[in-house]
């Protein structure tokens, strides 16, 4: 069974929470995140100073946040499937409190 290879090509932040990708295929999606900030790995993608330094990673072709937070981009190609399934998930971890 062969799977396509996803990659992003580019990501543009749309405040507060959501992002405007483009896929190698050309296509594109515009993905409200803010369902998914939430546990110990995304929650703190709820400071906008922090959610606002997403970038492409080189090898992975993903996006990336400097705290290791990522999706994969086969993930964010499929969001309209995939995102529903994910935020369900997503309910059952802790909202994390922003530092002060």
């Amino acid at each position: 069974m062969k799977h396509p290879i996803h990659s992003v090509k580019t990501v543009v932040v749309i405040p507060p929470y959501t992002l405007r990708l483009s896929f190698g295929d050309e296509t594109t999606q515009v993905i409200d995140l803010e369902p998914m900030l939430r546990g110990e790995l995304y929650g703190p993608l709820r400071d906008e100073s922090v959610f606002g330094q997403v970038r492409i990673d080189p090898e992975v072709h993903t996006v990336i946040w400097p705290n290791g937070a990522d999706f994969d981009p086969a993930t964010l190609h499929d969001w309209p499937v995939q995102g529903p399934v994910l935020i369900a998930q997503a309910r059952r971890w802790p909202l994390m409190e922003k530092a002060c």
